[in-house]
């Protein structure tokens, strides 16, 4: 019965998400990613859809919204089938990092998702950083919901760390700050 009930909730959301008019900041996003040539716009806008559409499902803070669609600009250009982080492999030639957001294989088999697949891998990164927050809140004491968030990001996607990460923030947080205020700037410029 707990079971349908999920399904019909995750059915229910699925839809509100779709119908949902599009937030500016996918828009902005595939258009100033310098990684995004002009002939992969209509395909980094595809993929930079279906992950914001993840994302919302998570009750990300407002002041974050985006948060995945900086980390895909940054890692792959918004490219599906992108392969990096060879240095780490014993080769040097084989990538260790595939997909959009350039997962590791940890990602496969601890989520079980498919790594050049935007949603699978989009899901599968979403929930590495909520499962995150309980550990990083312990450790770093933070208060505020975004503080929080940013703490269990950097924590997400870097290596362990003695003491943890809690003074740090991801590299992709400062382009999804500058998207913001770009995007602000626009919108109060057209008030």
């Amino acid at each position: 019965m707990l079971s349908m009930v999920t399904l019909i909730f995750s059915i229910l959301l699925s839809l509100i998400v779709q119908m949902t008019p599009e937030d500016p900041i996918v828009n902005f996003a595939v258009k100033n990613c310098k990684y995004v040539s002009e002939k992969r716009q209509s395909e980094a806008h595809e993929v930079a859809t279906i992950l914001y559409s993840v994302e919302r499902q998570y009750a990300v803070p407002e002041k974050l919204k985006g948060m995945i669609l900086a980390a895909a600009c940054m890692e792959s250009g918004f490219k599906p089938n992108a392969k990096g982080d060879r240095k780490f492999s014993k080769n040097k030639r084989t990538p260790k990092a595939i997909g959009v957001l350039q997962l590791w294989p940890y990602y496969e088999k601890t989520y079980e998702t498919v790594r050049t697949d935007p949603r699978s891998s989009g899901e599968a990164w979403m929930k590495h950083i909520v499962r995150m927050i309980p550990k990083v809140t312990k450790q770093c004491r933070y208060k505020t919901p975004e503080k929080i968030w940013i703490a269990a990001w950097v924590t997400g996607i870097r290596y362990k760390k003695p003491g943890g990460r809690c003074r740090e923030a991801p590299k992709h947080l400062r382009l999804l700050r500058k998207w913001q205020r770009l995007i602000a700037k626009r919108l109060h410029a057209a008030q």
